[in-house]
């Protein structure tokens, strides 16, 4: 794999050159050799970005000094402001403004390439992802030795943009996308840029097989949430029948590329931690952070930098910040005015902003029913146990809800009382059927009046996925998947946080379909006990 690793990189860096329109790429190697021998494709011209720069330096502004001696406005040149790479360093450091500010520049035009150097450790060190969404490629360079790179020779490039590809394959590409579980259309737009730029980079102008293969593969890998089934062996007649159609149109320049052979390109290429690192990247986004949602204002909270604004309606003038802003235009201000004393414009005004943080509340959803009794009922009450009291310790608010037999019961209402939380666990019954739409609308509803008392929910589902009651209390195992995938479609509109912890003995599919649905975490932990339990998802929840 480091040898395919390094090829990919290579190739990637090339194709970026042919097309800029692909974005970029997102390189994950720790400072080394292997990366400095790799640094020897980076554009010349490619401007060096660091995490802590200053929107000054992006978007440019007053140069201080050149305006003191000439006597007269002198601006500086930003970085964004002319056309042309960007090197991004410490790309795991980047902050989401920077990051925000680098996304629209490689939004609004083609003109802009971004090379974003990874350097974090850890799997939650990682470029902003909103971010990373704008790149085409993504390589892992942190398994590749400085044998197994080759040497840097780089080709003439070919004519940019002169490739054509059928209607057929980009069809089919978005088939595929959707297959692998990635919901953004860039990446299925990325992948046919790359498809067109590989067969530019060949000196081709048409796009063959090979070229789909390799783009699927190197702009969908790292994109993907789930892996698709092999396929029955009965299944695979239909792309025989579509190859013959599109036969019988000759004109439509159709590849029949087999849907398998794209896939498994792309199989090839996930990572066998595909689960784990995507659990990694939605803690980093910030869901289930330790802490509520954070709140800005103007009057209390943890102070934040000031800004430059207005006065308004409860507004507060932060009075150094202002002064500071005011300051280097002093001199300039009394020759053109000719009047002594501090000049103070409406542009120098900063106010004062501050953050505070709002309570969360933790509803755990627990799974009472027949099936989850006579299996893991024991090992999730003590992960909720050991939970509640991280969440004690905290001074989160706690709320418990249990589904068995018919419906859903709320034991206990928003609290901080650990005791009585304990007790009500401790009391549960198991037995019947598993209502889990049930479930999820009890917690939905919770959720709602939290956050209209300004609490930050978070919603905690534990069951082995076996539903089979539907909200009108039938027994019906597929009306009641369709009540729970509902449910979930209107908790991911409201905002609210989930997470789905599978406590069966084997993985259920049906939960991390739903989990998907929701947006959430998603924790298959098959004969996990307890205190295994209760890590992992403190783990997701950043406890």
């Amino acid at each position: 794999m480091a040898n395919e690793s390094w090829h990919h990189a290579t190739l990637a860096l090339q194709l970026i050159a042919i097309d800029p329109g692909l974005g970029g790429i997102c390189i994950k190697a720790r400072s080394g050799p292997v990366r400095e021998r790799l640094s020897q494709m980076f554009p010349a011209d490619a401007r060096r970005i660091h995490p802590a720069i200053s929107d000054e330096a992006l978007y440019g502004g007053l140069d201080l000094s050149a305006t003191l001696a000439r006597g007269e406005l002198v601006k500086d040149t930003g970085l964004l402001s002319t056309s042309g790479p960007l090197l991004l360093t410490m790309a795991e450091r980047a902050s989401t403004a920077l990051a925000a500010r680098l996304a629209v520049a490689l939004d609004t035009s083609n003109d802009h390439t971004l090379i974003a150097l990874d350097e974090g450790a850890e799997p939650d060190e990682a470029l902003n992802p909103k971010l990373a969404e704008r790149l085409a490629f993504f390589v892992d360079l942190s398994d590749c030795a400085l044998r197994d790179c080759d040497e840097i020779s780089v080709p003439p490039l070919a004519v940019r943009g002169t490739a054509t590809i059928s209607p057929d394959t980009i069809t089919q590409i978005t088939r595929i996308a959707e297959e692998l579980g990635i919901d953004s259309l860039r990446a299925p737009l990325f992948a046919i840029r790359a498809a067109k730029a590989l067969a530019a980079f060949n000196q081709r102008t048409e796009v063959i097989a090979e070229d789909v293969q390799l783009a699927c593969a190197m702009t969908f890998a790292h994109r993907a949430t789930r892996v698709p089934e092999e396929p029955q062996q009965e299944e695979q007649s239909p792309p025989q029948n579509q190859s013959d159609e599109s036969q019988d149109n000759g004109d439509n320049n159709s590849l029949n590329l087999p849907d398998e052979l794209l896939l498994e390109a792309v199989r090839a290429l996930l990572p066998d931690n595909l689960f784990d690192q995507l659990a990694a990247q939605k803690a980093r986004a910030g869901r289930g952070n330790g802490t509520g949602a954070a709140r800005k204002g103007n009057r209390r909270g943890r102070p934040l930098p000031s800004r430059a604004g207005r006065l308004s309606d409860g507004a507060r003038i932060d009075i150094i910040g202002t002064l500071r802003a005011a300051a280097p235009w002093q001199t300039i201000r009394r020759r053109a005015t000719g009047r002594e004393g501090l000049h103070i414009h409406s542009s120098d005004i900063h106010i004062k902003r501050y953050e505070e943080k709002s309570d969360r509340l933790l509803i755990f959803t627990v799974d009472a029913s027949g099936s989850s009794a006579l299996t893991r009922l024991a090992e999730a009450k003590g992960a909720v146990e050991l939970l509640l009291t991280q969440a004690y310790a905290r001074r989160d608010h706690v709320c418990l809800i249990a589904f068995r037999g018919t419906e859903a019961e709320l034991l206990l209402p928003p609290t901080r009382s650990l005791v009585q939380t304990k007790r009500r666990l401790a009391a549960l019954p198991g037995g019947g059927g598993t209502p889990l739409a049930a479930g999820m609308l009890t917690a939905f509803e919770q959720s709602a009046q939290a956050a209209r008392r300004g609490l930050t929910p978070t919603i905690a589902i534990l069951t082995d996925g076996r539903a089979n009651i539907a909200l009108d209390g039938s027994v019906d195992r597929k009306q009641a998947a369709v009540d729970a995938q509902t449910v979930a479609k209107s908790l991911r509109a409201a905002g609210t946080d989930a997470i789905i912890i599978d406590t069966g003995n084997r993985p259920e599919p049906a939960l991390r379909n739903l989990s998907q649905i929701l947006d959430g975490a998603y924790l298959p932990l098959p004969r996990a006990d307890a205190e295994r339990l209760s890590k992992s998802v403190a783990t997701v929840l950043e406890s």
